[in-house]
């Protein structure tokens, strides 16, 4: 009898690039936790970023399709307000891209319930207060150092520049684009995300029914709170992606289990 095939293994070197799509502030500062967790796994990572002019999601789509490697095989994540654009470039298909990691996001206006506020967003103060930022995407997670990294933010993102790109989110919706993306997606979710809800991922996943997901104990800044955890999420999804002719596998849920309970 001859010996069973050896399993095959993605090692290091044979990693795709990681190509970063970041939130709504645009600057992917807020990656750099991930990013460091990327690195000590092995993983090289490039981070895209808005200028502050773009707040409409096809300038921003346009943006990053320029920046898109060419060279060399590449995996796309968007975060929450980049979710929209890694959808529309995915669909396109361009060469070299293997996988689609959607975190935190969504492809159509999270909360339409709400949808009657983008009226009232020119009255908000111009920056939100810093105890309200840490409920909604830090949570119990919080720390002195991301607290800092926020404060550090904040600055040097244009009031004017989040509130338009919030109202581009009010009013997004990529779900026909969906049925044309042909590459594996992985959909990391926070389970205890506050700002977008847990039926975004169901929408996500009534429409890409191969969708992968990898729900970890974490809030809204899954990456920068949960960086370890999320590139083994990733790891594991590139894991299951197909080799060669390998018959491509059935879509997994994986739920992390929270200690404290």
């Amino acid at each position: 009898m001859p010996p069973p095939a050896p399993v095959l293994q993605r090692t290091p070197a044979d990693r795709p690039l990681l190509v970063l799509l970041p939130g709504m502030d645009g600057t992917g500062l807020m990656f750099e936790p991930f990013v460091a967790a990327l690195g000590h796994s092995g993983f090289e990572a490039r981070v895209m970023r808005y200028p502050a002019a773009l707040t409409s999601y096809p300038a921003c789509i346009h943006h990053a399709r320029t920046l898109l490697p060419r060279d060399r095989p590449f995996l796309l994540l968007g975060e929450s307000f980049s979710g929209p654009v890694a959808v529309a470039l995915a669909a396109e298909a361009p060469e070299n891209l293997v996988g689609l990691v959607l975190c935190g996001t969504f492809a159509r206006n999270p909360r339409p319930g709400l949808a009657w506020a983008a009226s009232l967003l020119g009255i908000l103060p111009s920056r939100l207060p810093l105890f309200l930022i840490r409920f909604l995407l830090l949570g119990r997670w919080a720390t002195e150092p991301l607290l800092a990294r926020v404060q550090a933010l904040l600055p040097q993102v244009p009031a004017g520049t989040l509130k338009s790109r919030l109202r581009s989110v009010v009013a997004v919706d990529e779900t026909p684009l969906l049925a044309r993306l042909r590459v594996p997606t992985l959909a990391l979710v926070g389970a205890q995300d506050r700002l977008v809800p847990p039926v975004a991922t169901e929408w996500l996943r009534a429409h890409l029914p191969n969708l992968d997901i990898a729900r970890l104990q974490g809030p809204h800044w899954l990456l920068q709170t949960r960086p370890d955890a999320a590139v083994k999420a990733i790891e594991a999804f590139l894991e299951r992606l197909p080799k060669g002719t390998e018959v491509e596998p059935e879509p997994l849920v994986a739920v992390e289990t929270d200690p404290s309970t």
